[in-house]
């Protein structure tokens, strides 16, 4: 039985820093090599002592010492990457979404079979310890039947600077091209939403969008989106891309009582304490806890979860929503 899985990091962006930084900490993982076209990202890489540093992809698969690898890659990006990563046999932790629409996403799944290689998807919202708790309080009944559950989850999306370090750097020009992402808001952060939802009240029997553009642009910047579940519990789900402020929420209204969950980012003050004292900070632990997940489903030979199959559904779900527009005069 393996004791650490191996690891190669594919693209160094701002989502694959963080699985390149929590792959160095955990301890049944070991980072062999990374790849990116950016040389910053590359030499940032360098210096915490990884010595197998690639521009391609490509070259890094080749390596018989890798057993596994995290996808951080643009969207576009997903199907290619995960197909070969398939056939070199690694295993494969991909970012969400996994696919810019359904049938890339059956390809991946048909090349993570064929190659006999596991595949997880990146939802960090199943990791979080209040998410977590949620659930189970769902299936012990504890809230009743839940009749309705409202989730909203607004960001400032690719309109803000994103953080690096104490500079902000600018979002790629990728966010704003639809044929690249394969949609908007409701593809970014609908997804997370649409897969909690399910992993609390099982699979999606009807959904409706209304779809707002506040910014012009081609593809949505809010979504608000009514979900029917074969549980019976009917969602209302709220997602954005136009505010500073983070907002992620979620309200359960049961039969018995209500429960409400909120996640945020800590204060500055507090964040750079646990980043200082641990290396970390809470708001990123469910990254950890993923991807600790991942390792450890390897190591045991278990389908980790989410699955690709979780992630296809989620597609599915989303490209509904967008057939079945609401129109508001």
């Amino acid at each position: 039985m393996l004791k650490k899985v191996k690891l190669g990091i594919i693209g160094l962006g701002y989502i694959g820093q963080i699985h390149f930084k929590h792959s160095l900490a955990l301890p049944n993982a070991e980072v062999i090599a990374v790849a990116d076209i950016s040389a910053k990202a590359l030499s940032k890489a360098r210096k915490t002592g990884i010595k197998h540093i690639y521009t391609d992809y490509e070259s890094l698969l080749q390596r018989p010492d890798i057993d596994a690898v995290v996808i951080g890659l643009p969207t576009h990006l997903h199907l290619q990457c995960a197909e070969k990563a398939a056939e070199a046999h690694k295993h494969i932790f991909l970012e969400k979404p996994i696919a810019r629409n359904v049938p890339e996403a059956r390809k991946i799944l048909t090349a993570a079979r064929k190659y006999n290689v596991k595949l997880m998807v990146g939802y960090p919202l199943r990791f979080n310890d209040d998410f977590k708790q949620a659930r189970k309080e769902i299936q012990a009944g504890f809230l009743g039947d839940v009749e309705s559950a409202h989730a909203t989850y607004i960001s400032s999306g690719p309109f803000f600077h994103r953080a690096e370090g104490y500079s902000p750097v600018p979002v790629p020009e990728w966010w704003f091209d639809e044929s690249l992402t394969g949609g908007g808001v409701l593809i970014d952060l609908g997804s997370h939403i649409i897969n909690l939802l399910r992993w609390y009240f099982g699979e999606v029997t009807n959904i409706k969008g209304y779809f707002g553009h506040r910014f012009n642009l081609s593809f949505e910047d809010s979504a608000i989106c009514i979900v029917k579940f074969n549980s019976g519990t009917t969602a209302i789900m709220n997602v954005g891309w136009y505010s500073q402020s983070y907002t992620l929420t979620l309200n359960l209204l049961g039969t018995v009582r209500s429960a409400t969950i909120e996640h945020k980012p800590g204060s500055p003050i507090l964040t750079a304490i646990q980043l200082l004292s641990t290396g970390n900070s809470k708001f990123y632990k469910p990254h950890m806890q993923e991807l600790q997940h991942f390792l450890s489903c390897i190591i045991k030979d278990i389908p980790p979860s989410p699955s690709g199959e979780d992630g296809l559904k989620d597609l599915e779900v989303i490209e509904k929503a967008y057939k079945n527009q609401i129109v508001l005069q």
